[in-house]
């Protein structure tokens, strides 16, 4: 039994492998390649009478690392410098934008729709607003520097503000000037820790002379983020500024500061972990969206009444999506395609409190946006390849 277990495990995670290999030549999101192999891998297991253990309970644990390695390797990516300010300010409110006013115009659809309270419809809304970084990310490697620069930028603030957004309003019974001062008082508390953690991580990956040294700081990085998140600190702004810092390492010679890290041979250090993040990214993503596919049930696929939710939700964003480029006057295609929902949806939707649950916004409704903004995705690069092409 143990054998046949490591087979298939060895099995499916190389099957992940060739579906990253050849994403960037098929334009077919790896996401919904994984989802189908953990499914069918799921109806395989149910048909040969295969007991397996409850494995609903990993989803949160792989889904949460792998969004801090996603967001760490994809921070690492990005070069601040002047020439960059303007794409980094239509970033941000290209990120900032769809996760207020998305969220917004969803809850007020739930909310007329059922006899919830609007708070509850806001907390289930938002995860349905937040561009997953985990899959935009991936799917941006073959357009151009500026528009994948852009991706990173964009998806991993949406991630980060969704967090935020999502913790404010669940986290907090009464919203008021109380609980603004105390969201306040809890970025200023971050912003300190991030400042702090960093300058002694960097210390400690330029000093370690162990032959393993990139473990512990990573396993450091994801300890900081969840004792941050027990005190209900955004944590995932940590993750963005300690990669910012460390993959911007070579521009801050003006701080007389950092020469006290040694620079240079921080850098060289930041190149051999930007690979071995790499590495554990691909292993913790494709893990997540296996283990995802292989627990989702046929009825959440073939649920009509959801469908019909999710088609008009899939719809909004986009509408929305497109509105936002024009008003904002950037590029429309391929960027108005790559919105997709995936692990960041999938780990708010996990963590709405029972009592905030409400019947309209179900694992089918979840299931089936994410995989109709990846197909919507799919479908949008397939024809910009096709007219640059052309």
């Amino acid at each position: 039994m143990t054998t046949t277990i490591i087979i298939t495990i060895c099995s499916l995670l190389l099957t992940a492998y060739l579906f990253d290999l050849t994403s960037s030549r098929t334009k077919i999101p790896s996401v919904i390649l994984l989802l189908l192999v953990g499914f069918i891998a799921r109806q395989a297991s149910d048909a040969l009478e295969i007991r397996l253990p409850d494995l609903s309970t990993l989803l949160p644990v792989f889904g949460t690392v792998g969004l801090i390695l996603i967001v760490l390797e994809g921070s690492l990516e990005l070069e601040l410098h002047r020439s960059k300010i303007g794409l980094i300010r239509r970033s941000f409110w290209s990120a900032l934008l769809p996760v207020l006013g998305l969220s917004l115009i969803l809850a007020t659809v739930l909310y007329y729709s059922g006899t919830f309270s609007f708070k509850d419809c806001l907390v289930n809304a938002i995860p349905l607003a937040v561009i997953s970084s985990s899959i935009a990310i991936p799917s941006a490697k073959n357009l151009s520097t500026e528009e994948k620069e852009f991706v990173v930028f964009e998806s991993s603030l949406s991630d980060i503000f969704g967090v935020l957004f999502f913790n404010f309003v669940a986290l907090n019974e009464v919203i008021d000037v109380m609980s603004f001062a105390h969201f306040g008082w809890q970025l200023l508390v971050i912003c300190v820790v991030s400042f702090i953690a960093t300058i002694g991580l960097a210390f400690l990956l330029g000093k370690i002379k162990h032959h393993i040294k990139y473990t512990p700081i990573v396993i450091l990085v994801i300890l900081i983020y969840t004792v941050s998140k027990l005190f209900h600190l955004p944590s995932l702004l940590f993750i963005m500024l300690f990669g910012l810092f460390l993959g911007n390492i070579n521009g801050m010679h003006r701080f007389k500061w950092i020469s006290r890290l040694k620079p240079a041979v921080l850098n060289r250090e930041v190149q051999k972990l930007r690979e071995i993040l790499g590495e554990g990214t691909f292993l913790i993503r494709s893990i997540f969206f296996l283990l995802f596919g292989f627990l989702m049930e046929m009825e959440d696929l073939l649920n009509l009444y959801s469908l019909q939710w999710a088609a008009g939700i899939v719809g909004l964003i986009f509408i929305f999506r497109y509105a936002q480029l024009k008003f904002m006057k950037h590029q429309v295609k391929p960027l108005v395609f790559i919105a997709p929902r995936g692990l960041i949806t999938v780990l708010l939707f996990l963590s709405v409190s029972p009592d905030q649950v409400i019947s309209l916004v179900d694992k089918s409704l979840v299931v089936q946006v994410v995989i109709l903004t990846a197909f919507v995705m799919m479908a949008g690069l397939m024809m910009n390849r096709s007219a640059r092409q052309n």
